[in-house]
């Protein structure tokens, strides 16, 4: 049923939940898969770690992955480095570390940039765009939070949360059609 790949993946309604995980590393917490439930597509953010993260990602949703600069083997050749995802009728730009960005974007070119590589939950409107970090979701380090993130989108605004697993605390920033000039 969610047999769509990576580069495929593209929800068009008005309306659309997605999940987003970053830094798994290979662990696919069981707290990473409860929250992420409900999505109507998953992004992954690299450092996946092993094929079989994306294989559970997929019983959810459809997911929309990039690799990592720890991603290796055949497995991790197939996926892009990076790539845009539709989702909500919203284009959405997806890489694994922020500082290989190549190309200047704006409210114009897409919605909101997703990346990991840090381990450092963010969430920051930059001229229009959303920039989501979803933290790390695999094995602690340095001593920073274990989170994903979840991007809702309802028509033209974008409202992201992040999530700490470990206590299910959230944290809301909206993005609206008002704060992005349209």
């Amino acid at each position: 049923m969610h047999a769509k790949t990576a580069l495929e993946a593209s929800i068009q309604a008005a309306k659309c939940r997605v999940g987003i995980i970053s830094d798994t590393h290979g662990l696919l917490r069981p707290e990473a898969v409860v929250a992420l439930h409900g999505s109507d597509l998953i992004i992954h953010a690299g450092d996946i770690g092993k094929e079989s993260v994306l294989d559970t990602l997929r019983q959810i949703a459809p997911v929309f992955a990039v690799r990592g600069n720890n991603d290796h083997g055949d497995w991790a050749e197939k996926i892009p480095v990076s790539g845009y995802v539709k989702a909500g009728g919203l284009s959405l730009y997806v890489l694994h570390d922020l500082n290989e960005l190549d190309q200047p974007l704006n409210a114009d070119t897409c919605s909101a940039v997703i990346a990991g590589h840090s381990h450092r939950a963010l969430v920051r409107e930059r001229e229009g765009v959303l920039f989501i970090n979803p933290g790390s979701a695999g094995p602690r380090r340095f001593h920073l939070p274990v989170t994903v993130a979840r991007l809702q989108i309802l028509g033209r605004e974008l409202i992201a949360t992040i999530i700490e697993l470990e206590t299910g605390k959230t944290i809301k920033k909206p993005l609206s059609p008002k704060t992005q000039g349209l």
